[in-house]
């Protein structure tokens, strides 16, 4: 990997990643590989890339791998929302006219065997245009540069995973050409058991069979599991992971959601993170993210209050930052239009912006107790599908926000739902609204991606207006 290839030519790579490179291709010889997929995370939080043949991984180490600047413009149901056939790409920037490249540089950190692909490796890139530039519109590199900066202050970041999901059984995957729509027709499904038995043995072996599918494959890709739970509601279950530090949550969120949709896909079953299925009797999925700051040198977590508090000074101004910034962080931890129809009362989910210790109702739990050195922050207004990259790094931003202004979070509440505070937005289209309003997000990550945001997510919104609903169609079309 010498020369003048793209990675040397642009300063892209240390030496301490050249050593892991080198053990990643030694890996993938002794293994016999065949096959290497190369994804990077979109704006959605989904994985797109090219699969290479083995041989091809010294070459992509040095020298990337191209694909279409087209992805980056596109929505969920993978429809260009900008026009990248005019000067600019809509983007005002040459680098994005007419469908050109940018070029996929694979993280050599990242490396991992499928188990449930046969002699197949994996790999996350980060993406570059082809003079050297980084792509402004990569997730996995605005939280990498947000934790740049919470390092230069001294403090590094600890996320812990809590993930619920729904996993059914495919009845017909609704394959015929007519279904070959954008997006497709979703399949017809079963349940793999009835809810409303939270936590229970039979339930759990019930479900035993799938969860046993997905953990050992988690676990053989080297995802640090620590449970795997039944929740309360009909084919619902809950993951959590043990805490990892910075920019290898994001990753692990992103492989975890990824691997599960496909090892299920692979046993006729369907994984879905979306977080209210319009299917009777389902309950809604949270992702429930925990985090501590920590001090870069010493890893000892900043939060825990001392004698007899339960949290520390900078833990009440750490709540502050997320409290004052909940309505515009709600585009980046609750994403999607049907994210929002989580947010109900008395529901185990949070509908207004408000902190308790350990009370489930409230956006942001306390887990912990006075003297505990692992007392953290639980965020429960996340949804599963949320971009993990753009979730995690916006709590580290609306935070030390909250640090650095001194801000006061107020009194804990014990009755969350009727508590006098802000209540979290109703929609998508009101997150947009606070994002638009709350200038945090572009002084921390610029004009051109929060605008590029907010193009997308609107346009997201707009589409979804157009549509005819089945409650509408329901209530007016033969009574009016």
């Amino acid at each position: 990997m010498s020369g003048k290839n793209f990675v040397d030519r642009h300063g892209l790579r240390d030496e301490e990643t050249r050593r892991i490179a080198d053990e990643v291709l030694s890996q993938a010889m002794a293994e016999e590989l065949e096959v290497i997929r190369l994804s990077f995370a979109d704006q959605h939080g989904v994985l797109r890339g090219k699969t290479i043949m083995a041989d091809e991984l010294a070459g992509a180490f040095a020298g990337g791998l191209t694909i279409t600047t087209t992805l980056l413009a596109k929505d969920p149901a993978h429809r260009t929302v900008y026009p990248v056939f005019t000067k600019g790409g809509g983007f005002d920037m040459a680098e994005m006219t007419g469908a050109g490249d940018f070029v996929m540089v694979p993280d050599p950190a990242t490396f991992r065997i499928l188990p449930w692909s046969r002699k197949t490796g994996w790999l996350l890139c980060d993406i570059y245009f082809p003079n050297g530039a980084p792509v402004p519109f990569s997730t996995r590199r605005i939280m990498q540069d947000t934790l740049v900066k919470l390092g230069e202050q001294g403090y590094g970041y600890t996320f812990g995973l809590e993930v619920e999901l729904h996993v059914f059984r495919i009845d017909d995957a609704r394959l015929a050409p007519a279904d070959g729509q954008q997006p497709g027709t979703p399949p017809e499904v079963s349940l793999l058991a009835h809810g409303y038995q939270y936590l229970t043995e039979t339930r759990a072996d019930e479900l035993e069979p799938a969860m046993e599918i997905l953990r050992r494959d988690l676990v053989a890709l080297g995802l640090p599991l620590r449970s795997i739970e039944v929740e309360f509601g009909p084919s619902q279950i809950e993951l959590t992971f043990k805490p990892i530090a910075g920019l290898a949550a994001a990753d692990t969120m992103i492989e975890f959601r990824n691997a599960a949709k496909q090892i299920c896909r692979r046993h006729g079953m369907l994984a879905s993170f979306m977080c209210r299925p319009a299917l009777p009797n389902l309950l809604s999925c949270g992702w429930h993210l925990h985090q501590s700051l920590t001090d870069a040198t010493s890893g000892n977590n900043i939060f825990p209050g001392t004698g007899g508090d339960l949290l520390s000074q900078t833990g009440h101004q750490f709540i502050a930052g997320l409290i004052e910034h909940a309505g515009a962080s709600a585009v980046f931890s609750t994403p999607t239009i049907n994210g929002y129809k989580r947010f109900r009362p008395y529901s185990l989910a949070p509908d207004r912006a408000v902190w308790s210790p350990d009370n489930r109702g409230a956006m942001i739990r306390i887990v912990g107790a006075p003297g505990d050195p692992n007392t953290h922050i639980e965020n429960r207004a996340g949804e599963p599908a949320a971009n993990p990259y753009l979730y995690m790094a916006s709590q580290i931003v609306a935070g030390m926000d909250g640090v650095a202004r001194d801000l006061d979070a107020g009194a804990p509440t014990d009755t969350p739902y009727d508590a006098p505070a802000a209540a979290l937005p109703k929609s998508l289209g009101q997150a947009l609204d606070a994002l638009r309003a709350d200038t945090l997000y572009r002084s921390a990550w610029g004009d051109l991606f929060i605008d590029y945001i907010l193009t997308l997510k609107q346009a997201e919104v707009d589409r979804f207006r157009q549509e005819v609903t089945d409650w509408e169609h329901r209530e007016y079309f033969e009574t009016l």
